[in-house]
């Protein structure tokens, strides 16, 4: 079977860290045709913009997407790029699992949860104005809609990954209307999984607890701003955003992207960390049903993080962005 992507380089260091992760998932055999389109900063002096309408169209036609991280200007108008192609595209799952790697040291272990955000509305559906010359304001949407469809994928997430638990994530204490809604509508989904547990958690709680005991989570489900803080803090107890990868799922296509940033400063330096991007790209290949190049491709990226020689300077080791990919391909091929 073949597939269609979207390749979207992205800025600062995306097209390195995109090129590293297309080389190994070209090399664990998968037949892929890469169609390749621009956004970001980098593009605004041609189109005007930073999401020009073909990035959006081809992502329609292809319905799936591995995408570099893209920076967005500040301060000349333009809201961010991500939440923008989120909306357009209904991506309304944000998909972000944190999980322990073998020779990533923190103080946590046998961490394995992701994280389910809803990603269309909440205080990210950008509404906001100023109040007079000294207050702004800005407004809250939470639709029983969308609280509805995102609860739906999380509880549809742990049961097709065999996870155990589901815990929803609120602060229904004090906004009892929205976040009330969002945790009304997570206890009304969960009755028709019996076989999943489902617990309530208020999110300065679940910041503490997932300090504290993270390998007692599985699958947390929150709204748009919770989630984005609180997939953050997971990732910390991995090793960082640099491990982190990312997908947005919507009913008619899929971008999957790294966590992190465009890091301009490190761009064209061959010393970046690909990781977040590979991982990202196998969420893709498990998207497409392509598991067994999936899992070929994790357990080659487990060898080489148990190699320093072959890691990124913030892995501990000494190698460059393509060496890493490289050392990834050399283990696949010794799978073969």
């Amino acid at each position: 079977m073949s597939h269609t992507i979207t390749l979207i380089p992205g800025d600062g260091i995306g097209p390195e860290i995109t090129e590293a992760a297309r080389r190994v998932i070209d090399a664990a055999g998968v037949r892929i045709r890469w169609e390749t389109v621009d956004a970001g900063e980098a593009v605004i002096p041609q189109y005007g913009t930073p999401l020009p309408r073909q990035v959006i169209d081809l992502i329609k036609k292809n319905k799936v997407a591995l995408k570099g991280p893209l920076t967005t200007p500040v301060g000349k108008g333009f809201r961010s790029i991500n939440v923008a192609l989120r909306r357009e595209l209904n991506l309304y799952a944000n998909v972000r699992p944190a999980r322990s790697l073998p020779g990533i040291e923190t103080r946590y272990r046998d961490v394995d949860l992701v994280v389910v955000r809803e990603n269309t509305e909440d205080l990210y559906a950008g509404i906001e104005h100023r109040v007079g010359n000294d207050a702004a304001e800005s407004i809250k949407i939470i639709t029983g809609e969308a609280s509805r469809r995102i609860a739906g994928y999380a509880f549809d997430l742990a049961r097709r990954q065999g996870r155990k638990k589901v815990t929803v994530v609120h602060k229904a204490n004090i906004m009892k209307l929205t976040d009330g809604l969002f945790l009304d509508c997570a206890r009304e989904v969960s009755k028709a999984y019996p076989d999943v547990i489902f617990e309530e958690m208020i999110v300065d709680a679940m910041c503490m607890k997932l300090v504290q005991s993270p390998e007692a989570y599985d699958v947390l489900l929150l709204p748009n701003l919770y989630g984005d803080i609180v997939s953050d803090l997971c990732a910390g107890l991995v090793g960082g955003l640099g491990v982190a990868p990312g997908a947005n799922i919507g009913a008619e296509a899929a971008v999957f992207e790294p966590v992190h940033g465009s890091a301009p400063k490190h761009a064209g330096k061959n010393r970046v960390n690909p990781l977040a991007t590979i991982l990202s790209g196998v969420m893709m290949l498990e998207y497409l049903g392509e598991r067994e190049a999936a899992e070929r491709i994790t357990a080659a990226v487990f060898k080489v993080l148990a190699n320093k020689s072959s890691l990124t300077y913030d892995l501990g080791g000494s190698a460059g962005t393509g060496e890493m990919a490289g050392a990834i391909i050399k283990a696949l091929e010794r799978n073969k």
